[in-house]
């Protein structure tokens, strides 16, 4: 078939390098899934054969990697999987400097340090006019006597970067009223699902809340033992693992209207012994392990070496308390 047959039969869009041919039509119905798994194969080669035809015909760049060709934009508008993002509300900067006029400007990231005489960064570590660059503070007449000005220049640095902080989580609450918080943040800040669906988390009770402080205060390798305790905290109720004894007693179940004695710590030992003398017990015992474990054993008694290596050994300088008779 020639190309120009080619084109005229698939629709192609480069832009996408796709390639679909909508008259297509089956000859005869597939009898079976390995026919129409053909079918489909060899209609895809002949699709696959048609864009890499226009690919060849584009001009080309000659590279160190091969021909480069430019593509042209696409035609055929492919279905998002997810809506749009929703734009993000302006915050409060944002509506003020609309009113107000400011329009940001790009600053430069090296500026002048007059107090070293070197040019340093604008942020960051080593930047220009940084606190720790200045060695006398001059004292004002509103400070107050005694005060310490290094220590209320630190104080007033975490103020800012508190009310900064307060700021930003207030910007995010605005954000997801109007549904255009970020799928990133939805999950961390608001403990909503990644497709934004508006879920409402569900409230801890009293237990619940008990449970987790229970666990991040016997989280440490210590567990909890030596961490300082808040005034008025409890101990935390589940400590270390808990084991499951059975009754001593027997319990009694009904069958038939009939109660029938139970006894849970005879029936898992028969369980246990049903497994070890079952036809497959070899699955679950090591009969070749038991008896290198049994050869090993018997070597160590012929030689006279004892198998209790934990145990310590007699000092023999040490001497013995004289006893005296009465």
């Amino acid at each position: 078939m020639d190309m120009e047959t080619d084109q005229q039969i698939y629709q192609v869009d480069v832009g996408n390098l796709l390639a679909f041919n909508p008259n297509y039509q089956f000859p005869s119905a597939p009898s079976s899934r390995e026919e129409l798994v053909n079918e489909c194969i060899v209609e895809g080669t002949k699709l696959v054969q048609a864009v890499a035809d226009v690919l060849f015909n584009f001009p080309s760049t000659e590279t160190s990697d091969g021909p480069i060709v430019q593509l042209p934009p696409p035609t055929t508008r492919l279905p998002r999987e997810k809506h749009l993002p929703r734009p993000m509300p302006p915050t409060k900067w944002e509506t003020f400097a609309l009113k107000k006029g400011i329009q940001k400007r790009k600053k430069d990231k090296i500026v002048y340090d007059e107090q070293t005489d070197q040019f340093k960064r604008r942020h960051g570590y080593d930047r220009v006019n940084d606190d720790n660059d200045i060695p006398i503070i001059e004292a004002k007449a509103s400070d107050e006597p005694g005060e310490d000005p290094f220590a209320k220049r630190i104080e007033d640095r975490k103020k800012k970067v508190g009310k900064q902080e307060k700021n930003r989580l207030q910007n995010l609450r605005v954000a997801a009223k109007a549904g255009a918080l970020p799928s990133h943040i939805q999950l961390a800040a608001t403990s909503l699902p990644i497709s934004g669906v508006k879920a409402q988390p569900k409230k801890l009770g009293k237990e619940a809340l008990g449970d987790v402080a229970g666990l991040a205060a016997t989280s440490t390798a210590s567990g909890g033992k030596f961490d300082k305790k808040l005034p008025g905290e409890k101990p935390p109720k589940k400590q270390g693992k808990h084991h499951k004894y059975l009754p001593v007693l027997p319990s009694y179940r009904k069958d038939q209207n009939k109660c029938i004695p139970v006894n849970e710590e005879k029936e898992q030992t028969n369980k246990v012994l049903s497994k070890i003398f079952s036809k497959h017990s070899h699955e679950i015992l090591n009969v070749g392990k038991a008896i290198n474990m049994y050869n090993e054993k018997k070597e160590k008694k012929k030689s006279g070496r004892s198998s209790d290596k934990l145990k310590p050994k007699k000092d023999i300088t040490k001497k013995k308390p004289a006893t005296t008779k009465a």
